[in-house]
């Protein structure tokens, strides 16, 4: 059952795996294309050179936020493949089920069957750990993450093996039953500290979730006075910061991550309504708004004290999290993810109750065997197909023609330009670059800020030295009046279907 699971999850995140990558936040999929691409042109000097400038130019102007890890292992592999958008999604892919085999083996620890004396302390029935596998691995939200072209599915594998280590490794170190081999605590405190450093220095909000699991998976087997005592603690303390810290400090010291601490904590949303109904919106989009209460109504019903522990720090982890990141909880739904394998594992007591009260009545007769074998095939088989009609339900790859297309008739010319996703396609498959004119959503979080700025500032400083004004996102052109209004008073460079190019130095008459 295993095997079919993860067989499952894997082979529906292959369906369709070549489309372009704009169905799941293609605004940060194409930042991490963008970068690959550079440091794939940077090793390929033979490459066509006005191709090779730009690609290099475009790399170095988007700002680093992460370590590059995932954009220098597509471009390594792209000098045998070729530049092909497929093989870093299969990568997040491979990183996500990897990531479920660890939770896998965390739900056999916190879950299994209490094991007699002699057996080994991961010893578990299938049902706890089947039913984490399997939310975690065939939620549709999951799936589309999943094949992201970022560095969250790697983060996330990376914590969630840091939860199974630093649990195993406090079990080694704690518990008092027998049968528990204390030699083996130093082994998985420095698998803990790697692991957990390793997630923290791919994206450094995973500390939030370092630390919250470290203590609850240490406390559900001793107190905190015995644990601020031990000195693994302290080394797996020391080793596991040691790759954030480096990283922070580099990037400080060279200039390019301090901006990237602003906007993250507003405070003035804890006031405003939208947040609330923005981060209930968020939690629907991943995992929908009846797993959550379920996901905490299950961890009420936890009785093993080192799960339940575990899963409060979990939670409370989360909650830190979100009230740090109090503006992109509420708007950036992906920014949710680690919660999916916090609701697995909460989940999991009323998923085993179902699938106890099942295995029992299968035992009764063989009937009822192919009656609960045919009802789990069917529930297995129609949440693949929901997923599958999901993904085939909009074929991106005539917009790599479309952005071809514009990119010929600007290339070359200074552009401004209202697009989406901040001009990246344009970038990418237009090879063309064009200064980016916020759209209404950015210049409402601008004005939370306090940095909003009048029109008349706004387009004096974007658009005074331009020749042409690019429109691509007629839908957000509507909900900007007075832009409107100005590029109604200029010449219509050239338009087509979903594009009207506005001639900055040609200004039409005035209207008597």
């Amino acid at each position: 059952m295993v095997l079919i699971v993860l067989a499952s999850g894997l082979l529906i995140r292959l369906y369709d795996l070549t489309d372009l990558p704009l169905e799941f936040h293609p605004t940060r999929q194409l930042f991490s294309a963008i970068k690959a691409r550079g440091l794939y042109y940077a090793a390929w000097p033979e490459a066509p050179a006005e191709q090779h400038r730009f690609a290099i130019q475009q790399a170095k102007l988007r700002p680093t936020i992460e370590p590059e890890i995932l954009e220098r292992l597509a471009a390594l592999t792209w000098q045998v493949t070729g530049e092909q958008l497929w093989v870093p999604r299969l990568y997040s892919t491979l990183c996500w089920l990897i990531g479920g085999l660890f939770l896998y083996l965390l739900s056999r620890d916190l879950f299994g069957r209490a094991p007699p004396a002699s057996a080994s302390s991961g010893s578990a029935g299938p049902e706890a750990p089947l039913f984490t596998l399997a939310f975690y691995l065939l939620l549709p939200y999951g799936v589309l993450a999943s094949r992201s072209f970022q560095p969250d599915s790697l983060m996330l594998m990376l914590t969630i093996g840091f939860w199974w280590a630093v649990h195993r490794w406090a079990q080694a170190a704690f518990a008092d039953s027998a049968g528990v081999d204390r030699r083996a605590s130093r082994r998985y405190a420095l698998l803990a500290a790697l692991l957990g450093g390793l997630a923290i220095f791919v994206k450094l909000p995973a500390a939030f979730f370092v630390i919250g699991g470290g203590l609850g998976a240490a406390l559900g087997w001793t107190s905190l006075r015995s644990l601020i005592r031990h000195p693994q603690l302290w080394m797996m303390a020391i080793l596991g910061a040691l790759p954030g810290a480096a990283w922070v400090i580099y990037g400080l010291s060279r200039g390019f991550l301090g901006q990237q601490f602003g906007g993250r904590f507003l405070p003035a949303l804890f006031l405003s309504p939208s947040m609330y109904l923005g981060w209930a919106q968020m939690l629907h989009n991943v995992l929908g708004l009846v797993a959550v209460p379920l996901a905490l109504a299950g961890l009420l019903t936890i009785q093993r004290l080192s799960a339940r522990a575990l899963l409060l720090g979990l939670w409370g982890s989360y909650l830190a999290f979100a009230v740090f990141f109090n503006y992109h909880v509420s708007t950036h739904d992906y920014y949710n993810l680690p919660l999916i394998p916090i609701a697995a594992l909460s989940l999991t007591p009323l998923g085993e109750a179902i699938l106890d009260r099942l295995a029992d009545c299968a035992s009764r007769s063989r009937l009822n065997r192919l009656l609960v074998a045919s009802l789990l095939t069917l529930s297995l088989l129609a949440g693949l197909w929901t997923i599958r009609s999901t993904l085939k339900s909009t074929d991106y790859r005539p917009q790599a023609d479309f952005w071809r297309q514009v990119g010929d008739l600007v290339r070359g010319r200074r552009v401004v330009a209202l697009t989406q996703d901040y001009g990246l396609p344009l970038i990418y498959w237009g090879w063309a670059y064009a200064t980016n004119w916020p759209d209404s959503t950015d210049q409402a979080h601008s004005a939370v800020r306090g940095q909003g700025k009048t029109f008349d500032e706004l387009f004096e400083r974007l658009a005074s030295n331009k020749e042409l004004f690019l429109v691509t996102d007629l839908a957000d052109l509507a909900r900007q009046p007075k832009l409107q209004e100005r590029l109604a008073g200029y010449a219509v460079f050239a338009q087509g279907p979903g594009f009207v190019i506005y001639d900055l130095t040609r200004p039409l008459p005035a209207s008597p």
